[in-house]
């Protein structure tokens, strides 16, 4: 069984004269993103790799999540290193293009974490997931907010991901943690 975490990027913020690749987490963003590893924790959801788009805020996003799951790692197996790669097809991509770049994941990763953008974070669970909690998928049509995460199981080989082939196994946001989404 694969697993899939598919992580929209932190709460970011617009600076003036920044372009869109370059915006950083505004405050709120830094507050929710290790909130989220948090919960990554302790669901027990800790990532064989870390595909995670260039943009900076996807990048600050992982930054703060990224210790908080090398901690776990390290309590459990006495290895703190999660393989992170930085993919820049993930960036404002469309739902093809990042089940292309799923279907190239080493079949040796069992749990992989995507951090990314919207509306393809929300476009590919709901592409994916053909069964699953019908609340928590009609939540996510409402919204995924910044931060969220879906988690998405899976048999077979990440090379055979296909529409409607998985299974929704929860849809989690910030504000369902205690915290602020927007």
């Amino acid at each position: 069984m694969h697993r899939l975490i598919l992580m929209r990027h932190a709460k970011s913020d617009w600076p003036d004269g920044v372009a869109d690749h370059d915006r950083p987490l505004a405050a709120r963003g830094r507050k929710t993103a290790p909130l989220m590893a948090h919960y990554l924790v302790a669901e027990g959801l800790i990532p064989d790799l870390a595909l995670v788009s260039s943009a900076r805020r996807t990048q600050d996003t992982w930054a703060l999540v990224a210790p908080v799951l090398a901690k776990a790692r390290a309590n459990r197996s006495r290895r703190d290193d999660i393989a992170t790669e930085t993919e820049p097809r993930i960036y404002e991509a469309r739902v093809e293009i990042l089940l292309t770049v799923l279907r190239g994941v080493r079949d040796d990763v069992k749990t992989l974490l995507v951090v990314g953008h919207n509306p393809g974070m929300a476009e590919l669970t709901l592409l994916l997931s053909g069964a699953g909690d019908s609340h928590q998928l009609a939540e996510l049509q409402r919204k995924f907010p910044t931060a969220a995460l879906s988690v998405i199981g899976f048999t077979g080989r990440w090379s055979e991901l296909a529409p409607f082939k998985g299974r929704l196994d929860r849809f989690v946001t910030p504000k369902s943690l205690g915290g602020e989404d927007d």
